[in-house]
């Protein structure tokens, strides 16, 4: 069973409230997606552990042969506190 956008985008903002996310669905069948993440939390992390971060956020989905989300391309960035002076 594929995994919608909503499903997506909801538990990506449980484990990054506020970041900046966006998802598209590349191919229009609801398994080959693509995101990208501009979050707080990848402040100070290598680009390997951002990705880690964001595969725990799916609680699974990505786990290989078990996982229900096929295929997503992933780009994480950082994203800076802007200040109002």
């Amino acid at each position: 069973m594929p995994m919608s956008v909503e499903k997506i985008r909801e538990l990506l903002e449980k484990k990054f409230p506020q970041a900046d996310i966006e998802i598209v669905d590349t191919a229009g069948d609801s398994n080959h997606y693509s995101a990208t993440i501009t979050a707080q939390e990848f402040e100070g992390k290598s680009r390997i552990d951002q990705h880690k971060l964001v595969y725990e956020a799916l609680e699974g989905a990505m786990d290989g042969s078990k996982g229900i989300l096929h295929a997503l391309s992933l780009q994480t960035k950082i994203k800076k506190e802007t200040l109002d002076e």
